[in-house]
């Protein structure tokens, strides 16, 4: 999306202010968010495009003035000035499938073992290629769902420390769609989009 699509997105005229675009960001996420329309696909990939147009007006709007009670979700792309605390969202209990074979149960164990292996060995693309036969094999199991969600992650935060901003915010972005309801996730990545906004703002 370019300028002028983030700002149609967030339902504002090209030019709205900073406090502008905080506020309408505010009210379309609470009317979106994968909390409020469980099951809806469109609520969710409407959600995904907000968030996403709203961390990219932040690196190229420069908000009038900034004080220490501003929220907490919307710091400038300068914010190591700014100091800024944030309350983690609870954590919600994952429900495990239990009903697999003693032979599943020794895959899922083991490829579990191996995937934390190629995270240690910052081996993503490796990484991401298992859990993905994973999620294939075991399409309705949530804890791989997450494991799958969490590799995306990780190798979006690689991807931004190799500066390819780009293939990091969709592999950030894979990463909520694939665990959408996971609050935890939305909190870590919603902190990586600011670590990319960050980054992309000090290379201009």
């Amino acid at each position: 999306m370019n300028i002028a699509d983030c700002y149609r997105v967030l339902g504002l005229r090209t030019g709205a202010s900073h406090e502008e675009v905080k506020a309408s960001y505010r009210r379309l996420a609470r009317q979106l968010h994968p909390d409020v329309n469980p099951g809806d696909q469109q609520a969710k990939d409407r959600f995904i495009r907000i968030t996403e147009a709203y961390h990219f007006l932040l690196t190229v709007i420069t908000p009038a003035e900034e004080t220490e009670e501003q929220p907490p979700d919307s710091p400038k792309p300068d914010a190591p000035k700014v100091k800024v605390t944030r309350k983690e969202p609870p954590k919600e209990p994952v429900l495990f499938t239990t009903d697999l074979s003693i032979a599943d149960q020794h895959l899922k164990r083991s490829s579990y073992t191996q995937l934390q292996e190629l995270y240690r060995a910052k081996k993503f693309p490796r990484a991401i290629a298992l859990v993905e036969g994973l999620a294939q094999r075991f399409p309705k199991d949530p804890e791989i769902r997450e494991w799958q969600a969490i590799t995306y992650q990780q190798w979006g935060r690689q991807l931004i420390r190799d500066r390819e901003h780009e293939k990091a915010r969709l592999y950030l972005k894979k990463a909520l769609h694939t665990d959408p309801h996971n609050q935890r996730l939305w909190a870590d990545v919603e902190q990586d989009f600011r670590r990319l906004e960050q980054a992309m703002y000090r290379r201009r």
